[in-house]
């Protein structure tokens, strides 16, 4: 049986919950002001965090499971939210999410935070390293550029 997460949490104010469906259209505007694909998005939505202060969405964080992996995509916070913890907290989720749904090990592709996630314990690796089933995703497939730094965190999966 996987661990149960609660469904909210609060973080610098702002409530996480994971995204629902109707929260599709406030996730692409984050993402896209962060510069940030949408291809693959809605298809995993329903993995995704989202943090919510006063019914805007201010960040989202999206696990795209894959097998026995899965991918960390779509980190974003409203800038005017940035550097309250947020972040982390939204990562944080979504590295619970993965361990307590079995996941072996997460993967990312990032063009600009390759200096922040080390702290959660990701290290760099090739694209030759992921497993097939990660490099089918859309991200890899094309959505983020060949010159993006790919990282890898292996996880105490729940049994």
């Amino acid at each position: 049986m996987l661990k149960t997460i609660a469904a909210s949490t609060e973080s610098a104010n702002a409530t996480l919950r994971p995204a629902q469906t109707n929260d599709l259209a406030k996730v692409a505007v984050l993402l896209t002001a962060a510069g940030l694909p949408l291809a693959g998005v809605a298809d995993a939505l329903a993995s995704f965090t989202v943090a919510e202060f006063d019914s805007e969405l201010v960040g989202v964080a999206g696990l795209e499971v894959c097998c026995n992996n899965a991918l960390l995509r779509s980190v974003a916070v409203s800038p005017e939210w940035r550097s309250r913890g947020l972040g982390r907290a939204l990562v944080t989720r979504v590295i619970a999410d993965a361990e307590a749904r079995g996941i072996n090990a997460l993967y990312l592709l990032t063009t600009t935070a390759d200096r922040y996630f080390p702290s959660f314990g990701f290290r760099e690796i090739t694209r030759e390293q992921v497993p097939a089933d990660v490099r089918e995703t859309k991200e890899f497939q094309g959505a983020c550029p060949a010159t993006a730094t790919v990282m890898y965190r292996p996880l105490d999966a729940a049994t």
